[in-house]
C-alpha cells in the first residue's frame, strides 16, 4: 500500500498533468475562475429544479437537502477502468457464489475458509431463506462497490454494499449535468457513455423472473417520499419504464403478488426493492412494519416472485465478512483477487482487539453493522476525549467493531471558495447481475469537500461529482 504522500490522480510526479488528464488541464488554463463558480451555481439551480435531493436524518427528524454537486469531472483511463472493471465483476461473482453456498450446503464454512458463526450467527443471515433456489442463484443483483485509490496501481475495496446500494442517479444526472455545462470539453474528449444503465438494469431483472413468464412485469418498491433515496426510486423506476410502488399497492394472493391497478390487480414477478429485510414483511420480520407487504417471504420461498436484491444477502457485505472475502474469490473462483481488501482487524479476535486499543490514534474503527459513516472513529483527526469513549464502547463488546489503518486516499481537483484544490475522493462502481455480471462505464465518484476531510459520505458534508472513463 502507498505511503503519504497523497496521490494526486492529476498531477504526475514532475508536475504536469497525467496523460488523461491533460486535456481538461488545458481547459483549466484557459478557463475564468468565475465561469466555473457561475457554472456551480446553474448546476444548483438544475438540480433544485430536478429535485435532485436526499432526507438527512438527525434529532428525530429528517431535513431534505441536496449532495453538493462539482462541476470538475473525475477521470480514469482506459486502462485504469479496465482494472476497476474485473476486479469488481470477480468481486461480486465470488460473493453471489458465497450467498447461495451459506443458504445451501456450506461448504466454505465446513472447509474453514471462513468462520461459521460470523455467517450463520450474522444479523443478516436470514434462516428462513435457507435451501430457497433462486434464479440464476443471484442475490445481489445490483452491488455498489466502494473503493479507494491510493496510488498509480493502488486500488482498494474499502466496502461492499450488496443490499439496497444507492448512488446511480447521482452517476447518471452528473453525466448529465456536466454535458449540459460543458458540452464543447466534453465533445473534445472520448468519455464512455453510461445512459445504458437503467436498460441494463432493467434486462437483468427480467432475466431474473420466475420461470414460465415471457413478459415479466417489474417494479421498484419505494418505503416513500421520506426516504433518503427517494429522489432515486422515482428517477430509476422513469428510466426503466416501471411502475413505483408502496408496500400498500401490493397484495399477495393465490401464492403470487399482485400490484393494485385501476383496470384491477396485476400480477408481478420481479421486485426492485429499496426497503430493508426487517420491513418487507410484517408476518415474517416485523410485525410493526406498513412498508411491507404481508405473506410476501411464502411468495419468494415458493418461487412465485424474484425480489432484487434477495432477502439475506445482507450476510456479504457485513464489516467481519468482509476480511475474509479475498478467500472466498480464491474458494470459489481459484483466481487470486484483482482488487485487494484494506488491510482490516477484527476485534472479536483477541491479539486484534489489543493491538487497535494500542493505536486507537492511528486508525480507523467503524461498527460492524454500521453504515453511512455514521458510528466510526476516525483516530488521528479525534480528540483524546473522543477516543478514550470509544475505547470504552469497544471495551464493552470488542466483536461489534473492525478497524483498519488510515488510508491517504487520492485527491482530485476540486472547485471551492478559493478556486481549483484537491479534494480526497472515492468510487463507487454499480455492478449488475442477472443475465451476466456487468457494469457501464462510470460510477458514483464521492469527495470530502472540507480541506483535509477523508469523509465522503453524502449524509456527512460530502458531495459529488460527474466520473469520466475515457475510450482505448
Amino acid at each position: 500500500m502507498s505511503p503519504s504522500p497523497v496521490f494526486d490522480e492529476m498531477t504526475g510526479p514532475a508536475g504536469g498533468p497525467r496523460p488523461a488528464w491533460a486535456a481538461l488541464q488545458a481547459w483549466l488554463d484557459s478557463t475564468p475562475l468565475d465561469l466555473l463558480h457561475r457554472k456551480r451555481g446553474e448546476a444548483e439551480a438544475l438540480f433544485r429544479r430536478l429535485g435532485i435531493t436526499f432526507y438527512l436524518y438527525g434529532d428525530g427528524a429528517a431535513a431534505e437537502r441536496m449532495i453538493p454537486f462539482d462541476v470538475l469531472p473525475r477521470i480514469l483511463s482506459a486502462e485504469e477502468w479496465a482494472t476497476v472493471e474485473r476486479g469488481c465483476i470477480q468481486r461480486v461473482q465470488a460473493l453471489n457464489m458465497f450467498l447461495h453456498d451459506i443458504y445451501h450446503d456450506r461448504e466454505i464454512l465446513r472447509a474453514g475458509k471462513v468462520p461459521a458463526d460470523l455467517a450463520i450467527d450474522n444479523d443478516a443471515y436470514r434462516p428462513e431463506m435457507a435451501g430457497v433456489d433462486l434464479p440464476g442463484r443471484v442475490y445481489s443483483h445490483i452491488a455498489g462497490i466502494d473503493i479507494v485509490r491510493t496510488g498509480p496501481d493502488d486500488f482498494f475495496v474499502l466496502e461492499d454494499n450488496l443490499r439496497t446500494p444507492s448512488g446511480v442517479s447521482y452517476m447518471l444526472e452528473n453525466r448529465e449535468t456536466t454535458m449540459r455545462l460543458f458540452p464543447d470539453l466534453f465533445a473534445g474528449m472520448s468519455v464512455r457513455p453510461v445512459g445504458s444503465y437503467p436498460d441494463r438494469l432493467l434486462q437483468n431483472l427480467r432475466a431474473v423472473a420466475p420461470a414460465g413468464r415471457p413478459d415479466p412485469a417489474v417494479v421498484l418498491l419505494t418505503p416513500g417520499r421520506l426516504n433518503a433515496a427517494y429522489f432515486e426510486h422515482v428517477f430509476l423506476a422513469e428510466q426503466m419504464g416501471v411502475e413505483l410502488v408502496e408496500g400498500q399497492d401490493l397484495f399477495v394472493d393465490g401464492g403470487r403478488v399482485f400490484m393494485r391497478t385501476t383496470g384491477g390487480p396485476e400480477r408481478v414477478d420481479v421486485i426492485y426493492r429499496r426497503i430493508d429485510d426487517d420491513f418487507l414483511d410484517p408476518l415474517a420480520f416485523d410485525p410493526e412494519s406498513v412498508l411491507g407487504v404481508a405473506g410476501l417471504l411464502s411468495v419468494v420461498r415458493s418461487g412465485g416472485v424474484t425480489l432484487a436484491n434477495a432477502i439475506g444477502a445482507g450476510v456479504a457485505d457485513d464489516k467481519a465478512i468482509y476480511s475474509f472475502v479475498p478467500e472466498i474469490v480464491r474458494f470459489y473462483l481459484g483466481e487470486e483477487p484483482v482488487l485487494a481488501n484494506v488491510p482490516s482487524y477484527l476485534l472479536r479476535n483477541p491479539d486484534d482487539c489489543r493491538y487497535v486499543l494500542e493505536h486507537l490514534d492511528e486508525l480507523v474503527v467503524k461498527e460492524v453493522h454500521g453504515s453511512g459513516g455514521y458510528g466510526m472513529l476516525i483516530g488521528p483527526k479525534a480528540s483524546r476525549a473522543e477516543r478514550e469513549a470509544y475505547r470504552q464502547r469497544i471495551l464493552a463488546d470488542p466483536a461489534a467493531f473492525m478497524a483498519q489503518p488510515t488510508l491517504a486516499l487520492s485527491t482530485c481537483p476540486t472547485l471551492v471558495e478559493d478556486g481549483v484544490a484537491p479534494r480526497h475522493v472515492d468510487l463507487r462502481p454499480f455492478v449488475l447481475s442477472g443475465e451476466t455480471t456487468s457494469l457501464v462505464p462510470g460510477a458514483f465518484t464521492r469527495v470530502a469537500l472540507p480541506e483535509g476531510s477523508l469523509v465522503v459520505n453524502s449524509s456527512q458534508g460530502g458531495g459529488t461529482k460527474d466520473t469520466w472513463v475515457l475510450g482505448e
